[in-house]
């Protein structure tokens, strides 16, 4: 088994500070800490993978309020099994669908990309006008928030 690790190893490994350490544990995403015998933090294995787990959540964008609310289920035990599966399936359903919005953006991005690729070889072949142009239009005939909310229903 490897050997507790200091808050500065934590920190270190975890690429947090040992100010938002303490704050997880204090606010309840953490549970606390083991503590060495002159009162210093001891950041078990079992500790470091929760954390790494809590890295994750916030790397989707879960709220700080909703971590709060599973890390709460999961001091309870086993017995809120299915409520934190339940918690992480709505949750995957809004990070797919954040994926899928991002994607799409991404695509008229590129779209755009290549219209102006296009448009500079014509400019330097001077073989178009720029006059009564249109140019930044988005070619998709509805709006963003539609086109979301679709490919999240696709899903469910």
């Amino acid at each position: 088994m490897e050997s507790p690790l200091s808050i500065d190893e934590a920190a270190k490994r975890t690429g947090l500070t040992a100010h938002t350490l303490r704050y997880y544990e204090r606010i309840g995403l953490i549970a606390p800490v083991a503590r060495a015998a002159g009162g210093q933090r001891r950041y078990a294995a079992t500790d470091m993978a929760w954390i790494e787990f809590l890295l994750r959540l916030r790397t989707t964008k879960m709220p700080i309020g909703k971590m709060q609310a599973f890390a709460k289920l999961r001091g309870v035990g086993d017995s809120t099994v299915p409520d934190r599966r339940q918690m992480l399936e709505a949750h995957l359903t809004d990070v797919l669908s954040g994926i899928e919005a991002m994607r799409q953006s991404a695509q008229a991005l590129q779209a755009k990309i290549e219209h102006y690729r296009s448009f500079e070889k014509s400019l330097a072949s001077g073989s178009l006008s720029d006059e009564g142009r249109v140019d930044d239009v988005d070619e998709h005939p509805e709006p963003l928030r539609t086109r979301t909310r679709k490919a999240a229903g696709n899903r469910r």
